[in-house]
């Protein structure tokens, strides 16, 4: 039976055998799958799979099983490639079949040649999506995962650590490492779990000493690290939607079912990692050498696109996937459900949490949970239904009130980006991706986010000056995601919209230039000496454990099924037709939707599924009344 280093660290080795066994069955790609899915089902088994997103990646073994957590930013078109062939020993005759999937280069040993007869191959495609980290992922989503991806240094500390010490000494030196990673996270809850599974890998984990590894480990890593710096001499664009951003770009190669992914999507995807250092040599003698079989063959492909789509394996790995899944959330705390006691509780504590964030505005804290809990949940012709667009006016100009308001939005959801609207970034940066058909690739704009992204838009830094065309060009594009939650994406000859689904929270000292759903007038009820003090303290105030509440309660809200009973719907509409006939020139469908949508808001915030007191909301009030 294999154990755990085997289909984590040699998962190809049992490709190897599931093909061998049913070489003449096509059912044999099911299998394989049916295999790891069935793995990763056992003992929490997807926290031993280390992540690209946390393991630098000189220290992930080629060819080992990987998981990344990753936006789609662009798809490539779908590639060919030899799903099974047969080699030719050139002495003996004899011949092999072998499998080309989940490989970037075909298998040929020495003496061995591949029979290029089209009756001896099978070919089939495959799906290249150009893959990112989730833009303006928060920092902490990365410490709740941090105790459990140290099971993955863990487990390479382990293959040296039996080099050289006994059995008893590894579990000893693991613990002592637990242990000082409890100590600084401050999660003994978390960290005991990782123990056990610690101790259960301990069990599977063969003895390597003498199993004939011509390197260690670290020593491997090492050198893998100084091929990638040595790769990076010319600099490549990793095309990342927002500036600043760090983290692995990745060629994520589908197999099965690639059409029903699309660009934007997160996904979670394990596989099998290639960074194949012969990827880099045929790369740069297709570039170097313009007589080659491979450029006369595909006489299309430019230069630069050759560079965009096979860019070096040590900078931008593959994976071969084996699973993929689509994610509604990125937030790793999400329990299964959320009852209503537990709801109420929650809402307290961020309300009171949120209005000493406001200065003692608790009005504007309540505005602010019902923006951050707001999601489209469906579109009625053009009209994105749910989203909350909510424009914080009163927000002192030049001071740090804004940052500090953006870092705790940080704290509270997965994940969220702070546009600085100065003339210098409006007309300069890029808002709306577009098609570079040089390189044949989609350019990124700052306007390319995941679904369910805090996008805050600090407006009180904007002073006089002049929008270029840019400048308008991108205010337009701002206005266009508000109201209608589309970006348009610029394809040259024509603009494609793709709809899209981002918070946006708007903070002006006045009202705000942009459109908004709704705006409210921060009124403070306490000046601090020293804002800064005051907000710093406040964070550090917070327990850990409190604001793992408010991200469990934020994005379970989201998530929240609602629905409006035949009843209410008709008492809805005879209110609506009432208050038209008392005063037509001031109740219009808007204020309807507004209501509407505040009443929906409202009951999920309480944790509710049914609006069922309508009366309460049939006459809208935005003034500094209670909600």
């Amino acid at each position: 039976m294999p154990c755990v280093a085997d289909w984590l660290n040699c998962p190809l080795s049992i490709v190897q055998g599931i093909f061998a066994q049913n070489s003449l069955n096509p059912e044999w790609e099911r299998k394989v799958t049916e295999y790891f899915k069935e793995k990763l089902k056992e003992n929490n088994a997807t926290n031993w799979v280390p992540s690209l997103n946390d393991v630098p990646l000189h220290y992930l073994k080629p060819n080992s099983l990987v998981k990344f957590r990753c936006m789609v930013q662009d798809m490539f078109d779908p590639e060919f490639y030899m799903n099974v062939y047969e080699t030719v020993d050139t002495v003996t005759k004899s011949r092999v079949m072998h499998f080309g999937k989940y490989r970037d280069v075909a298998e040929c040993g020495p003496h061995q040649e591949i029979d290029l007869n089209p009756k001896q191959i099978v070919t089939a495609d495959r799906q290249t999506f150009y893959c990112v980290p989730v833009p303006g992922e928060s920092a902490w989503n990365d410490s709740v995962l941090n105790l459990k991806l140290t099971l993955i240094i863990v487990q390479v500390k382990l293959e040296f650590v039996h080099q050289h010490h006994t059995h008893q000494v590894a579990i000893r030196e693991v613990m002592r490492m637990m242990k000082t990673w409890t100590c600084i996270h401050q999660n003994k809850e978390n960290s005991t779990s990782i123990v056990e599974t610690v101790v259960l890998i301990l069990g599977n984990v063969p003895d390597i000493q003498g199993s004939g590894e011509p390197k260690r480990l670290e020593t491997e890593a090492s050198a893998r690290h100084q091929m990638i710096s040595l790769n990076c001499s010319s600099p490549l664009d990793l095309n990342f939607p927002l500036p600043g951003e760090k983290g692995p770009a990745c060629l994520v190669k589908i197999y099965e079912n690639g059409d029903s992914f699309k660009v934007n999507d997160i996904l979670e995807v394990y596989g099998i990692l290639s960074v194949d250092p012969i990827l880099n040599l045929l790369n740069n003698e297709e570039r170097e050498n313009s007589s080659s079989p491979v450029e006369s063959m595909d006489c299309m492909d430019t230069v630069e696109e050759q560079r965009v789509h096979s860019p070096p394996a040590s900078l931008v790995p593959r994976i071969h996937v084996i699973l993929a899944q689509k994610l509604q959330h990125i937030n790793p705390l999400l329990p299964a459900c959320l009852n209503e006691e537990e709801s109420k509780s929650f809402r307290a504590e961020l309300l009171g949490f949120l209005s000493h964030a406001f200065l003692g505005d608790s009005l504007a804290a309540e505005y602010v949970i019902l923006h951050l809990i707001s999601t489209v949940y469906a579109r009625r012709d053009v009209l994105p239904l749910g989203k909350f667009t909510l424009n914080l006016s009163g927000c002192p100009r030049n001071s740090v009130f804004t940052e500090h308001v953006y870092r705790i939005i940080q704290q509270l959801v997965p994940a969220s980006y702070r546009l600085q609207m100065t003339i210098e970034n409006m007309n300069s940066l890029k808002f709306n991706p577009h098609k570079d058909y040089t390189a044949n690739r989609l350019v990124s704009g700052i306007l390319q986010l995941a679904n369910s992204t805090s996008f805050v838009i600090d407006e009180t830094l904007l002073e006089q000056g002049q929008l270029d065309t840019k400048g308008v060009h991108n205010v337009k594009a701002l206005g266009h995601l508000i109201t209608w939650q589309k970006v348009d994406y610029d394809f040259s000859y024509h603009q494609m919209e793709f709809p899209c689904n981002i918070n946006v929270l708007i903070t002006s000292e006045g009202r705000s230039l942009l459109p908004s759903d709704c705006q409210v007038h921060l009124q403070p009820e306490l000046l601090p000496p020293n804002m800064e003090e005051h907000m710093n303290s406040l964070l550090t105030a917070v327990l850990p454990s409190i604001l793992n509440k408010f991200r469990i309660y934020l994005s379970l809200l989201r998530l929240l099924d609602y629905s409006i009973s035949d009843e209410v719907t008709k008492a809805v509409e005879d209110d609506f037709v009432e208050m038209r006939k008392n005063d037509p020139e001031s109740i219009t469908a808007d204020d309807l939707h507004r209501t509407l949508l505040v009443a929906r808001q409202h009951y999920r915030e309480r944790g509710g599924s049914e609006l069922s007191n309508w009366r309460h909301y049939v006459k809208p009030d935005y003034s500094r009344k209670n909600l």
